[in-house]
């Protein structure tokens, strides 16, 4: 019997390592695919992508058309077709480039920092390589509005393709306010839906202050500065009035800088009729001349098609881990609150 139990614990012993071993093995192997994947990722996270917008309208054509079409009309519309290929690959082989102008389309969905602002330089940087003069920009954007010194610098994107004498069109399908209207403004076409949010044209800054509870509960803080603005409201000391008045004297400095910027693309409009923080619908925007008329996106797009240009959505593609989606999440929560105590933003009054 003892040498049966010393068999056992033997036994129990060698198992015990090789599932050690085992799991180790497993546990390196894991490791190493999600290092090689994260790599591949890593290698490709700033690549463009970029569609064709055409050929995906033709299939959706193609598709209806497919059923809704009878035998004769299928076959001369694909005659037809075969006989329009066939031309553009001979003028292609001949050297010959299509003289319509080309429309890039790119995308803004701007958050309280304009965190797209990274992808939308890196497209930019790509467009301005390739553009020629006749080419066109269009930019369908969607924002609330958020931090004063992120969207001034998404809107100086916008400013760059401007500058390098590109027609730049801006569309507004949902939501353009405070700082998403600092970066409307900058086209030289604006369009929005007819129940599109426009305006919004003023600057928030709300900080709560705990004083009076730090003090019920006996706790000093001391606050130390070298410059008499360096801090002129605080969360945790006794703000005074000279602080406040301080503070709000910044705020209409930055208003004025918003008008100012505002007022710089669009000339004609009454700066002081709209750059009263309220927003209006885009029926409303078009009469007040914040906007130039109204359309969605989607018939920009739709229409350049149809008159023969070549329509391209281009994007930035950045592909995100798990853990990198997490620590995202909690960047932007914190953001939030960062930014709903004492940062100045161009920030939109929901109703």
């Amino acid at each position: 019997m003892e040498l049966i139990a010393d068999f056992a614990v033997e036994y129990g012993l060698f198992l015990a390592k090789a599932a050690t071993l085992v799991i180790a093995f497993g546990l390196a192997t894991a490791w190493l695919l999600s290092a090689v994947v994260q790599a591949r990722v890593a290698a490709r996270r700033d690549d463009l992508q970029v569609e064709h917008v055409n050929r995906r309208l033709e299939r959706m054509a193609d598709t209806l058309n497919a059923t809704l079409l009878n035998p004769t009309e299928r076959k001369a519309r694909h005659k037809r077709r075969k006989t329009e290929r066939k031309q553009q690959e001979k003028a292609e082989k001949l050297g010959k480039r299509h003289e319509a102008a080309r429309l890039f389309v790119l995308d803004f969905d701007g958050d309280i920092r304009a965190s797209a602002t990274e992808p939308l330089r890196e497209t930019i940087n790509g467009i301005l390589q390739i553009a020629e003069p006749n080419d066109e920009v269009l930019v369908r954007l969607e924002s609330a509005g958020g931090m004063v010194h992120s969207y001034g610098l998404a809107a100086s994107q916008l400013v760059r393709l401007r500058e390098a004498g590109l027609k730049l069109t801006v569309a507004v399908d949902r939501l353009a306010a405070s700082g998403g209207y600092m970066m409307a403004c900058v086209g030289e076409r604006i369009v929005a839906a007819p129940f599109a949010i426009i305006g919004s044209i003023g600057v928030v800054a709300q900080v709560p202050n705990f004083h009076r509870l730090l003090q019920d509960k006996h706790i000093d803080f001391e606050m130390h500065t070298a410059g008499e603005h360096k801090r002129t409201l605080t969360m945790f000391g006794e703000n005074t009035d000279a602080g406040r008045e301080k503070f709000r004297e910044e705020l209409e400095d930055t208003h004025g800088l918003f008008k100012s910027f505002v007022n710089r693309y669009r000339p004609t409009l009454d700066i002081d009729r709209v750059a009263t923080g309220e927003h209006w619908h885009g029926t409303q925007a078009v009469d007040l001349g914040l906007v130039d008329e109204i359309a969605t996106s989607d018939d920009l797009m739709l229409t350049a098609a149809r008159d023969g240009r070549d329509v391209f959505t281009v994007g930035l593609d950045r592909h995100q881990g798990l853990m990198a989606r997490l620590t995202g999440q909690a960047g932007r929560a914190a953001s939030r609150v960062l930014a709903d105590t004492g940062i100045a933003r161009l920030a939109h009054h929901r109703p």
